[in-house]
């Protein structure tokens, strides 16, 4: 017999507004516990919540670019349920109105194209942190009232590398938008899994649970993974699979039962009596959508189309927007878009990569890129020291012409010089000659890292390559 999994997200987004959903407290990540809280977000007697305009704003920004319908009429419900982080004991929320509806992002994976639905998108206000220690349970109230967007899937995905693929393009889009970091190290992006498994082709769908506690893709993909094995064994078995929440150990690589899976009536959700529904004009709407950037789909196929760039290359370039930003101050001041494409993709990331720095921290100013590749297209330095002295760029700022004056680095381009040293490499490698008469043409590559060495580094290996073949034939 077998066995098709069915998947469903909640993916949670930390919206970038200034300000708490309901509050003015400031919303930034971090800062000493209990420092950025007020009498509403820690719902003292007695207060009013005074809506963020700004969030409703991000929110339908992000329905505009999901294609999802806007609600003209939206409004507020009140979610009740108590926990130690959420002092109002209710979270206000959206149930029976959400912003946005019935949209769609197209993913790609290795089985082709696949549109996976939104069935909604709403607004809500996060709860607070609690810290476990040895001697006790802290709560750190600084996140409750943090805005959210919970976005709201179909159960259209089959498997993990699905998930992977939509959760990377909501979170480029959300990132090109503006209205979130997705920085899921701190909590601003986080998704839920509802997963279950039926019978290979049946329609049924089968008793879902609910994995919670996933901070990275690689986390979201062993869950989706070890959970449906998990329940499949369960159903070989004869026992029957228990609609619950699962808690992620991200040591163990396995979930473990936390609860029961709650329903919405267990909430008993009412509408929020102290925000009056909103009424979102047509005109708003305009305004928003007039003012949305080019999203990753778009930008990807004009890189392919006016700047010639494959599809590979456009695909990992414009999937991050600070990638994007980089990459297109650099265009500005030198018209060789592969050859930016090429370091951008190779060096930059690699630099990035072994500095364990994200692309928004990237140290590196575009302009130094510039200069390292119109030296190399020049001739003044060849590429190796290119990559060296932007390693240095990187790392230490320095300024890329000034850096290669002082460190003696340009091109040796006197011919003697470069001639006397391929002939002093030819008299003391005579095996190496030897060879290379033979028919091994590997040997004339080790001559040639011979004499690069000779001089440094600091030659043009194919004059180098073909001196070597003038003299040696």
């Amino acid at each position: 017999m077998s066995f098709e999994t069915v998947i469903g997200l909640e993916v949670h987004v930390e919206l970038l507004s200034e300000t708490k959903v309901f509050c003015t407290c400031k919303s930034e990540f971090g800062g000493k516990p209990n420092t950025r809280i007020c009498e509403i977000c820690t719902g003292m007697p007695g207060t009013l919540p005074r809506l963020n305009e700004k969030v409703v704003e991000f929110a339908v920004k992000t329905g505009l670019a999901t294609d999802c319908e806007i609600t003209k009429i939206t409004r507020f419900d009140r979610k009740n349920y108590f926990y130690p982080d959420l002092p109002k004991a209710y979270q206000i929320s959206q149930l029976y109105l959400p912003i946005c509806r019935n949209g769609h992002i197209e993913i790609k994976t290795e089985n082709g194209k696949k549109i996976i639905g939104i069935h909604e998108i709403h607004i809500e206000e996060d709860a607070g942190k609690l810290i476990h220690t040895e001697s006790g349970t802290l709560i750190d109230c600084n996140r409750c009232g943090v805005p959210l967007l919970e976005i709201v899937t179909e159960p259209d995905f089959s498997g993990a590398d699905e998930v992977i693929a939509f959760l990377e393009a909501l979170r480029s889009t959300l990132t090109y938008l503006g209205v979130s970091d997705c920085k899921m190290q701190e909590g601003s992006m986080r998704a839920d899994v509802n997963l279950s498994v039926r019978s290979a082709g049946s329609r049924e769908l089968g008793t879902r649970t609910e994995m919670k506690n996933l901070n990275s893709f690689h986390d979201i993909a062993d869950a989706v993974k070890s959970e449906a094995a998990r329940q499949i064994a369960l159903i070989k078995s004869g026992e029957a699979v228990i609609q619950q929440t699962r808690r992620w150990d991200a040591d163990k690589r396995e979930s473990y039962a936390m609860r029961s899976k709650e329903a919405a009536n267990d909430y008993r959700y009412f509408p929020e009596p102290d925000i009056p529904p909103i009424d979102i004009s047509e005109s708003f709407i305009n305004r928003i959508n007039s003012a949305l950037p080019e999203l990753p789909a778009a930008k990807k196929q004009r890189y392919m189309n006016e700047l010639g760039l494959s599809g590979y290359d456009a695909s990992v370039l414009t999937n991050d927007i600070y990638i994007v930003s980089f990459f297109e101050a650099a265009l500005k001041d030198c018209n060789s878009p592969k050859e930016v494409a090429n370091w951008v993709l190779g060096e930059v990331l690699r630099l990035l990569k072994d500095s364990g720095t994200d692309s928004k921290s990237n140290p590196l100013k575009p302009e130094a890129l510039v200069k390292i590749i119109e030296m190399v297209q020049s001739g003044k330095i060849n590429r190796n020291t290119g990559k060296t002295v932007l390693e240095k760029a990187f790392y230490d700022g320095v300024d890329v012409e000034r850096y290669i004056s002082e460190n003696g680095l340009s091109l040796i381009t006197d011919s003697d010089v470069i001639e006397s040293s391929v002939e002093a490499v030819i008299a003391g490698n005579e095996k190496s000659v030897t060879d290379y008469k033979r028919g091994k043409t590997a040997a004339l590559g080790y001559l040639v890292g011979q004499t690069m060495k000779a001089l440094g580094g600091r030659a043009d290996a194919n004059e180098i390559q073909k001196l070597l073949r003038e003299l040696l034939n």
